[in-house]
């Protein structure tokens, strides 16, 4: 199992630390040690101050909640349970229901033998680096016991058993009464993961005609073959439920891909150019402007250019959007990926709420999501993730540094390039855009061998 810390949960930035009950254990009294400074909780004053926890359904997911709880309660905090939600509801329930912090016990799309934390902040939002680095320092103290303060009181555990209604109640609230969604047909693939209630009970809810898929979990079978990463099962039974759309979420149910009733695949892109277009007719993009990470389809900023829309990129990770997004004032942001921010309705990323959106926009624009998808034009791109035995600065090799200028050169303003490790895995990311698919493969390829030559586990 891997515990993962970082932009997208705790991960470590240079280590991935195994996530086992010790582990967990040392993470909750890290935790609560923090939050209690950040509260400025005290127990002799009547401060009801408690964490919540959230997980998917992953089969690790109940012994690392026990393990946290118990780190938690060592440290004189309460704790309450919700057992297994999607990531956005933690972080929804943190807020509406006055929380020190939040906890999601998930890998997000990674497969069900990899295990971690994401954190929120008792307003429902993602730490910042800072903050993570604070925490991360406590977990790793080999003589944590003696340096984190010792409380003389033991918190509880319970247990939130509505916490699901209370979750989908707010999405559908999200939904005005004039805006009321066409009864579509729809196909959901909720990963086997935590999704498989949530998804199904509210898109009944608000009038869908709905079949659902992978929702059936097992502890072993979550984003297996299907989910947000692989939508290729959805796209088959949207065809042959004649369907208005597929819609596909990863795990922990912060990321949406759609499918169209032709069976073809729109990338985060295209639905966050489809919503950027819907709400600015409506008069709801605040300050005309959308955000994205450097990893968005040369299409994108060329589609939002054409609907005079602003565009700002930053780093890869939905926490740098967020950031950006909220000095800006943006209400729109997110990732190829298919993690999109409504901060208008949202603290963070919602695949359930980034559905409705979309289904929104269909209602409104009268058109099939295959047209409506053509209001951007995908730039063919290549992604081969090689496997690495360390990270060392990519500039500080050069044959690496080497193989990618000269890409750069061969494809000129026709294409791009971008390298980078990723933040969850061993791995490094080589992506290559261009006009052409085979263009771009053959530069992919050219760059990804030369990393192997040098890096390559």
């Amino acid at each position: 199992m891997q515990e993962l810390f970082g932009t997208d949960g705790i991960r470590g930035r240079a280590n991935v630390y195994p996530m086992t009950p010790e582990t967990a254990l040392k993470t909750g009294r890290a935790v609560a040690a923090f939050f209690k400074k950040e509260s400025g909780f005290k127990r002799e004053s009547g401060d009801p101050a408690k964490i919540i926890i959230g997980k998917d359904t992953r089969i690790s997911g109940d012994m690392l909640e026990n393990a946290l709880a118990a780190g938690i309660c060592s440290m004189g905090m309460d704790v309450y349970l919700t057992g297994v939600l999607p990531t956005p509801g933690v972080a929804y329930l943190t807020a509406k229901m006055g929380f020190a912090a939040g906890i999601v016990i998930s890998a997000s799309h990674n497969p069900y033998f990899d295990n971690g934390i994401k954190l929120f902040n008792q307003d429902g939002f993602k730490l910042n680096d800072k903050q993570e680095r604070k925490i991360e320092n406590l977990i790793i103290d080999e003589k944590q016991d003696r340096n984190l303060p010792q409380d003389t009181e033991i918190g509880r555990i319970q247990s939130i058993f509505d916490a699901m209604d209370r979750y989908v109640g707010f999405l559908s609230s999200t939904i005005a009464a004039k805006d009321r969604l066409r009864r579509f047909s729809v196909v959901l693939d909720c990963a086997n993961g935590a999704t498989y209630q949530a998804a199904p009970k509210l898109f009944e809810s608000v009038g869908l005609k709905v079949h659902t898929l992978f929702n059936s979990p097992d502890g072993i079978n979550i984003n297996a073959e299907c989910g947000s990463q692989h939508p290729e099962a959805l796209a088959e039974e949207v065809i042959t439920q004649k369907a208005d759309i597929g819609l596909a979420f990863d795990g922990d149910g912060d990321r949406l891909i759609a499918v169209d009733e032709t069976g073809s695949v729109l990338s985060g892109d295209q639905i966050l150019t489809i919503c950027a277009h819907h709400m600015k007719k409506k008069g709801l993009l605040t300050g005309n402007q959308v955000v994205s990470t450097v990893m968005s389809n040369m299409g994108f900023k060329q589609a939002l250019a054409g609907l005079r829309i602003d565009h700002k990129a930053t780093k890869v990770g939905d926490r740098h959007v967020m950031e950006k997004m909220r000095a800006t004032g943006a209400v729109l942001g997110g990732e190829d990926s298919g993690h999109l921010i409504f901060l208008d309705h949202h603290s963070t990323g919602d695949g359930l709420l980034a559905a409705l959106r979309l289904l929104s926009a269909l209602s409104e624009d009268h058109r099939p999501l295959s047209k409506l998808s053509q209001l951007m034009t995908v730039f063919p791109q290549v992604l081969i993730n090689v496997d690495v035995k360390d990270k060392p600065d990519l500039t500080t090799l050069p044959a690496v540094a080497d193989a990618i200028l000269k890409a750069k050169v061969r494809l000129g303003d026709k294409g791009r390039v971008l390298v980078r490790y990723s933040g969850t895995q061993p791995q490094c990311r080589v992506m290559v855009e261009g006009l052409e698919m085979e263009t771009a493969q053959a530069e992919c390829r050219k760059i990804s061998e030369v990393i192997k030559n040098a890096i390559g586990a």
